[in-house]
């Protein structure tokens, strides 16, 4: 008997000790433990963490609506660092526009505090709340909370109703911070199929059941007699509900590392896509399921495939234009310029049009659609077989799987005989098959007239080069003078104009002489600022006291001066996601250094080649002395825009050979 009560006591004890140390997942029910805690359990360096975060979307029935998707959202956060007090404030957009109104409703949103040992709440009051604009289609609802300090809690809830059910918007089980736990759940009437799909690198674990659910349907009759009379009925309709839970425990936050495109790519998240709709003594209705689906329905659009086919409105003005051009390169490059010239882009990304191509033309601004699909019935006017390509730019991320919200852009494409020639009309400096940078996400859809697709792949080939000519001499203090003449092409071109056009030449060259060293700049110059099919030059003299180091009568100087690359972008000992180049580079230096009357070289860097298997690329440093004279040669280069995870070790490797040889000295001492 006495075991028997031990066993009972023991018992008891575990569950009470269970049970006080688990995570309450209800609002309101914040722990004096959860407020004392300094630092993240399991990172250390966070600056805050979701301790919950419960979603829930329901298609239910709405008797003034139909069908409707409501979707509750609540979340409790952790606030450890004042770098975390951007986490304080929280923002959900929605859909604004003629046909799609959603509302969202912020409540219960309190700030926790630890004062003297007691929880001290903060309620978020009224001038807490704002409701901005976004843009055509989109508002956002946003809070600041109130009295948040470090080690504050804070707590919310929102609401979203949307009277589209098919729209079920993506659920991120990962952020910039760990973590804790996360729970999605959606709960889906048998009429509606959904295409479910998972990214990321971990998953949450899932259970789905199945379970009988009804709606009462209320309609009302009036009779036609004399004396008119409303009569009520009810009908009871009885469906299936599948409900679907994901648990997501301990996910950790997601670390920026170089070279990513946009790390919402990888995040641990579950997207719905609608697939068909199939109700009672109704037709199936089936919506995309594949690429080809996806974009001839697009293609279909008012504000898409009927704008290409409108012309009248820059026919005169065309017929002028193309006098005498009969090359492909030709017309490509006097429409491209003639449509950046005379429409400016006003910012917005949509592969659907705003104002409409003859509003656009007229008015001479537009959307990117509005821009390059009138880039694309001009290219086909000329006689080019041109058709658009759809985009998803790296801030919208990659289009994975099939759906019409997978893409955000639209660009133009010109079959030749050598391959697509790609174009952007609303970037100042883009050219044929050099795109504005966020446009090189992987790949996109080409659309011809048809409805049929075909992927294209939106990541260069060609090689962009930097090229730096560079004479400089050293004097026997140490204080180097010299001369640079730097040549970019084709992205590293575009990047140089977008980097110098607006900007005053006194404000850009004390920034290069900050960059480099605090150097002095003088007889500066530059060619080809707007010529887009040359190569950018720039040229300038140079000096600076601060480039060598002169340590007991001896001279060290890193041969490169300013140009030494001397950190290792690759720090992480393991990458779970592929390196972003944007585009295949080569970065070549010709040096030639004159060393100071009474010095010899003591010390002078090793020649050396540094090659990545499969092609990825190389280094190549060569050094020679000559008298009072040495020549360097070196050439940098990376063939693949994109470099997969599984190499990332490699490419780490080769960057630290690399930076170890830039940052050798040349030791010169005196005769």
């Amino acid at each position: 008997m006495k075991a028997q009560i031990r066993i009972a006591i023991f018992l008891f004890f575990i569950f009470s000790v269970s049970k006080s140390n688990a995570q309450n997942y209800e609002l309101g029910k914040v722990s004096i433990a959860e407020l004392e805690q300094k630092v993240h359990p399991k990172d250390s360096s966070a600056v805050a963490a979701i301790l919950y975060r419960k979603g829930k979307v329901r298609i239910e029935y709405d008797p003034s609506e139909g069908f409707v998707a409501l979707t509750d959202v609540e979340t409790r956060i952790k606030i450890y660092k004042k770098e975390g007090y951007d986490w304080a404030t929280q923002k959900v957009w929605y859909y604004n526009y003629y046909d799609l109104k959603e509302r969202v409703f912020f409540n219960d949103a309190v700030t926790y505090n630890l004062v003297n040992g007691k929880i001290e709440k903060t309620k978020l009051k009224s001038d807490g709340t704002f409701d901005e604009v976004l843009n055509k289609y989109r508002g956002q609802k946003k809070i600041t909370m109130p009295n948040v300090k470090e080690g504050s809690v804070i707590e919310f809830r929102y609401t979203i109703k949307c009277p589209r059910p098919s729209i079920i918007r993506e659920w991120d089980f990962q952020t910039s911070i760990p973590v804790n736990y996360s729970e999605f759940s959606t709960f889906i009437p048998e009429y509606y199929d959904f295409n479910l799909r998972q990214k990321g690198y971990i998953f949450p674990k899932s259970v789905t059941e199945k379970k009988p659910k009804s709606v009462i349907l209320t309609s009302k009759e009036r009779s036609d007699g004399r004396v008119a009379e409303t009569t009520f009925s009810t009908d009871k309709i009885d469906y299936i509900e599948t409900q679907t839970t994901y648990k997501a425990i301990d996910f950790p936050a997601m670390k920026e590392e170089a070279f990513v495109n946009n790390i919402d790519n990888y995040v641990s998240s579950i997207q719905y896509e609608l697939s068909s709709i199939k109700f009672p003594n109704s037709a199936l209705k089936n919506f995309s399921t594949d690429w080809s689906s996806v974009t001839k329905t697009i293609y279909e659009y008012e504000d898409f495939g009927p704008e290409l086919n409108k012309t009248g409105y820059f026919e005169d003005d065309l017929k002028i234009l193309l006098a005498g051009k009969n090359t492909t390169e030709e017309k490509i490059a006097v429409i491209l310029n003639y449509v950046k010239a005379n429409v400016k882009w006003n910012g917005y990304m949509s592969y659907s049009c705003d104002s409409g191509v003859k509003k656009a033309y007229k008015e001479k601004t537009g959307n990117s659609a509005d821009i390059n699909l009138m880039l694309t019935a001009m290219l086909r006017y000329s006689g080019l077989t041109a058709n658009p390509v759809l985009v998803s730019t790296r801030s919208n991320g990659i289009a994975l799987f099939p759906n019409r919200t997978a893409f955000n852009y639209v660009i133009a494409a010109v079959e030749t005989p050598n391959g697509n020639v790609l174009i952007d009309a609303t970037e100042k400096f883009s050219a044929p098959n050099i795109l504005p940078l966020r446009v090189l996400n992987w790949s996109g859809r080409l659309i011809r007239k048809d409805g049929t697709s075909e992927e294209i792949n939106l990541m260069p080939a060609k090689t962009s080069e930097d090229t730096v000519f560079m004479n400089y001499s050293i004097d026997a203090e140490g204080k180097v003078t010299g001369k640079t003449r730097r040549q970019c092409t084709d992205y590293n071109a575009m990047i140089t104009r977008d980097n110098i056009v607006g900007v005053k030449e006194e404000d850009y060259l004390e920034k290069l002489e900050n960059q480099h060293g605090k150097i002095e700049i003088s007889e500066y110059s530059r060619t080809n600022e707007k010529d887009i099919l040359l190569p950018t030059i720039e040229s300038y003299s140079f000096s600076g006291n601060n480039l060598c180091e002169v340590i007991g009568g001896k001279i060290y100087v890193s041969p490169m001066l300013f140009f030494t690359e001397d950190k290792n972008p690759f720090k992480q000992e393991v990458r779970e996601y592929p390196v972003d180049f944007s585009y295949p580079f080569l970065d070549k230096y010709k040096i030639t250094i004159q060393i100071p009357e009474g010095f010899v070289v003591e010390t002078l860097p090793v020649s050396a080649v540094i090659n990545m298997e499969d092609n990825l690329g190389s280094f190549k440093f060569n050094i020679a002395a000559n008298a009072n004279v040495l020549q360097l040669s070196i050439a940098h280069q990376i063939n693949e825009a994109i470099i997969s995870a599984e190499k990332y070790e490699m490419l780490k490797e080769y960057y630290q050979g690399m930076i170890a040889k830039e940052t050798e000295k040349i030791v010169l001492k005196r005769i």
